[in-house]
Order: C-alpha cells, then sequence, then structure tokens
C-alpha cells in the first residue's frame, strides 16, 4: 500500500496541529481552515472512503463525530453551526484517498462557500497551535 499524507500524519511523519487521538482515530486541523477551528477526522485504519467501512470500523470512526463536534463547538463561543461533511470521491470532492471527515465550524457572516478551499491559508504557527490547543481544551 502506498502511503498517502494522512498515513504520515498519523505516523508521525510529517507534524500536524493534533486535537485529539486514541488507539483508533486522530483529529486534527485542517490547514486550510476553510473556518478557524476546521478540523479532519481519520481512521488509523487506511481506508479509502466510507465505502471501504465494516461494521467494526464504522463502530470506531463514526461514533465520534458527536465527541468531536462538541468539543470543537465549545472550544469557541462565536460558533453558531457546523458542517460536518464526508467527499467520497474524486467526483464528491476527495482529494486525498484516506477516508476523513471534515468539521467546519460555522460563524455569524463568515461568507463560506462550500465545498470548503483545498488550499492552505497564510496562517501562522501561533495561531494553528492556539486553535488546536482550545479545541483539546474540551476534551
Amino acid at each position: 500500500m502506498a502511503e498517502d499524507i494522512f498515513d504520515k500524519i498519523i505516523s508521525g511523519e510529517i507534524p500536524s496541529y493534533k486535537v485529539y487521538e486514541d488507539d483508533d482515530v486522530l483529529a486534527f486541523l485542517d490547514l486550510s481552515q476553510a473556518t478557524p477551528g476546521h478540523t479532519l477526522l481519520v481512521p488509523k485504519q487506511h481506508v479509502a472512503d466510507i465505502y471501504a467501512y465494516d461494521d467494526a470500523l464504522a463502530g470506531k470512526v463514526l461514533t465520534k463525530i458527536p465527541f468531536i463536534a462538541r468539543a470543537i463547538k465549545a472550544s469557541d463561543d462565536k460558533i453558531i453551526g457546523m458542517n460536518i461533511l464526508v467527499n467520497n470521491g474524486e467526483q464528491a470532492g476527495q482529494s486525498v484517498f484516506h477516508s476523513h471527515i471534515h468539521f467546519i465550524p460555522r460563524y455569524q457572516d463568515d461568507g463560506l462557500n462550500l465545498p470548503a478551499p483545498t488550499e492552505a491559508h497564510d496562517i501562522s504557527e501561533a495561531e494553528y497551535k492556539k486553535r488546536a490547543q482550545q479545541i483539546r481544551d474540551q476534551f
């Protein structure tokens, strides 16, 4: 199996701004930061998309969605909603073929027009660390 960027993040080969980790999943800030706090949840087991989940993996990953969403929302009182999305396949906007779930906090007048951008934004390392810590503090 060829490793993708998420496999390298999971192994620690590429650094990330982790917000949650257990034996089965890793959640970290998306470098695109479509809005402040934009987080990805990935299974540590490599699967290309949601279609590759079996019941056991689904139980390990999908049950974390409310847990992660609550922490992100609690991290910033300006969050008034959240898009939680999974792109499955290139035509659906999937750009990394390792299953991942986007948590995109929504703010008043944030101007975000989905789908979320995939390009990185000019954000300082200090800001990434601050955003990741605000979410970690909620666990």
